[in-house]
């Protein structure tokens, strides 16, 4: 990159990526407003959601003062930083909802004839494949990193279409999540007990995961990786978005613009996209008809994605201080 200064026009107003993230924060501020007496702190919601517009404001700001293209960049990066935040946000909307896992559960029963998310496990309990699957489960975030900020070093003009399309797709996962209240079998089934889900009962649990956010460890003997993934997961981990694996759409969608972009890299990630979308079942995260509701959402959610991307861009809506800044800054 050069240290040469951005001169395009700076009175567009938001961009895309900021455009995605304003419509579902006012989306899920009315369904605040809406759920008021039934949510457990509204207030704090509000108050992330105002800090969100707030950040988002300030770099435009920054920008229309001093046009170029590092603050182009945070404008970009801002967005997508904050899906780490969005993501536990969505148990907040879920939990108003009752429990839909005895659902799930039964369906990977009537298809399969077992539990998979169980039976996996037992099947491969040699720590190699322990540590394989959970390295693989760990490799979603730097697919992620890998994907988004590969163009800015190979093909500076696709990174726009790809910031949008990786943002928006997870934005429509957790649109699902927030009606969607499942929380998956590292949750379900160690709330109810391995013994009934083997006999093939499936109680319902209503609100049960609204007091209750226990997480079973996860299986197979100690190891790097695995500590790794438990530790990720006692953090940031909720009783919610399960159906369908944003960890198998996304990876997916991620998937779908290595291969467009630079298929080298692509080449390298699917090894690790293969273990990652076993992993989602062997570690109990998913029930098996999650992994498929994930390829089949990531296919569909890339098209619409990349289709909006496309539309917008030949309104005019897409422009010069969007795309080309980054790509002609050499």
């Amino acid at each position: 990159m050069s240290d040469t200064p951005v001169t395009t026009r700076t009175h567009q107003g938001p961009i895309l990526v900021e455009w995605a993230t304003l419509a579902y924060t006012l989306f899920t501020t009315l369904l605040i407003v809406l759920f008021w007496s039934q949510m457990g702190n509204p207030l704090q919601l509000l108050e992330g959601r105002c800090m969100v517009v707030g950040g988002m404001a300030l770099l435009w700001l920054f920008y229309h003062l001093r046009p170029n293209k590092y603050i182009l960049l945070l404008r970009y990066i801002f967005p997508l930083s904050l899906l780490g935040y969005w993501y536990p946000d969505t148990y907040e909307f879920c939990q108003l909802f009752p429990n839909l896992d005895y659902l799930f559960a039964a369906a990977d029963h009537a298809l399969f004839g077992c539990q998979p998310s169980i039976t996996f496990a037992q099947w491969l309990p040699q720590k190699v494949w322990s540590e394989l699957f959970h390295m693989g489960y760990f490799a979603y975030y730097p697919l992620i990193f890998l994907t988004v900020l590969a163009p800015l070093f190979t093909d500076r003009s696709q990174f726009s279409r790809t910031a949008f399309v990786v943002l928006s797709s997870f934005f429509l996962y957790y649109l699902i999540y927030l009606f969607l209240p499942v929380a998956g079998p590292q949750y379900y089934f160690h709330a109810v007990g391995t013994d009934v889900i083997q006999s093939a009962h499936f109680p319902q649990l209503g609100n049960y995961f609204r007091y209750h956010t226990e997480l079973a460890p996860s299986p197979g003997p100690d190891g790097f990786f695995r500590e790794l993934v438990e530790n990720t997961q006692k953090t940031g981990e909720r009783p919610t978005a399960a159906f369908p694996s944003s960890h198998v759409g996304m990876s997916t969608v991620l998937m779908l613009l290595l291969w467009r972009n630079r298929r080298y890299l692509f080449a390298i990630a699917f090894p690790f996209y293969i273990f990652l979308c076993c992993a989602t079942v062997y570690i109990q995260a998913h029930y098996l008809v999650d992994v498929f509701g994930g390829l089949v959402t990531a296919l569909i959610f890339f098209k619409l994605t990349d289709w909006t991307y496309t539309r917008w861009r030949k309104r005019g809506q897409v422009t010069a201080t969007s795309v080309s800044d980054l790509a002609s800054a050499g």
